[in-house]
């Protein structure tokens, strides 16, 4: 079933603020991350900031009632003057949110809804409620980087929410980042050290042109959603385009690999059409990731799927923004990744 998209944004729309999992961006040392986000979703993009009623509460609070963030959540769909969610950062246990989640509010109030990582979560409560969601920037990270945001995640801001996005190619960027800046407001002047890319898109397996919807997310959050009621069946990952990424944790390779051989037992790596797999944190274990894929592939015998590698999503920097549920076409052979269909609702 095709899915709904929510309506592109526009200068003047409210967006909200939700935290979901962790609460850190409500404690003190954190809190100057807020306001730098606040000011440049306001200054740089027009928007008017919504912070929903717990957000804010701090890391104990947040930690402690899993009930009162997916009331934000709810509360954010209902209010027909928001037009956008966009969450703090991810965390470790957004899946406690699941028996407080009303599907048929989400699938009847569209909106759009941004976040990554533990968020993960949050995005296939999206699918099961039919909607179009956002892979991409969250508040802390991306619109509270120090000094600005990077340009090639303002572009992707602008050129995907803001405007009619067909004909969009998602093209790889030109720098990157393993430089660390602490998170501390000492350092709000201190912009991060940026690196050439060298290696661009990376083609591990598979050629030809591959259409279709894209569902997935964070690898490391999938074991806490498998046989729970977000977590599609079988026939629902048929033609998908499969998303994984690695988190700041940086699994070992022998984790991806358990992790990546329960997507072959479940069956879903027969049923997909491609994956799409993110540039590993600090590019740490990049080769090693690279021949993990390749032995999942070998394994269960389907070496010809393509595998467009070092994608900047997730925990990559700079980040752009992957919609899910929306029709893309990737060029294995020349390696372009363009979105077909707009990824958001024009607007009368």
């Amino acid at each position: 079933m095709k899915k709904i998209k929510p309506e592109m944004l526009k200068k003047g729309d409210k967006i909200a603020i939700v935290s979901l999992s962790s609460g850190v961006l409500g404690d003190e040392n954190m809190i100057h991350k807020y306001y730098i986000a606040k000011e440049r979703l306001e200054k740089d993009f027009g928007l008017e900031v919504v912070t929903m009623p717990n957000a804010l509460k701090g890391s104990k609070f947040i930690y402690e009632h899993p009930e009162l963030r997916a009331k934000d959540l709810m509360e954010a769909f209902l209010d027909k003057t928001i037009k956008a969610i966009i969450c703090a950062i991810g965390g470790d246990d957004t899946i406690r949110l699941l028996p407080y989640i009303d599907y048929n509010v989400i699938r009847e109030n569209p909106k759009i809804f941004m976040g990554y990582s533990d968020t993960t979560v949050n995005h296939f409560m999206m699918h099961k409620a039919g909607i179009v969601s956002y892979y991409g920037p969250t508040i802390i990270c991306e619109f509270g980087e120090y000094v600005k945001i990077f340009d090639y995640t303002k572009e992707a801001i602008e050129n995907i929410l803001f405007k009619d996005s067909k004909g969009f190619e998602i093209k790889s960027s030109d720098y990157w980042s393993d430089d660390h800046v602490s998170w501390i407001k000492e350092n709000i002047n201190v912009a991060r050290k940026l690196k050439k890319e060298e290696h661009h898109y990376e083609v591990l397996s598979g050629n030809g042109v591959v259409k279709g919807e894209i569902l997935g997310g964070c690898i490391d959050v999938f074991p806490m959603m498998v046989a729970t009621e977000i977590w599609p069946r079988l026939e629902e990952w048929k033609d998908k385009i499969l998303l994984l990424e690695t988190s700041e944790e940086k699994m070992p390779p022998d984790y991806l690999l358990w992790y990546l051989r329960n997507l072959g037992a479940q069956g879903i790596l027969k049923e997909i059409k491609a994956i799409i797999v993110g540039k590993p944190k600090h590019e740490t274990y990049y080769e090693e990731y690279k021949e993990v894929y390749l032995k999942i592939l070998k394994e269960y015998d389907c070496e010809n799927l393509p595998i467009l590698y070092n994608v900047n999503i997730g925990h990559a920097v700079p980040i752009g923004i992957i919609p899910l549920g929306t029709e893309v076409e990737i060029d294995f052979d020349n390696k372009k990744f363009t979105l077909i269909e707009s990824a958001t609702k024009i607007g009368e």
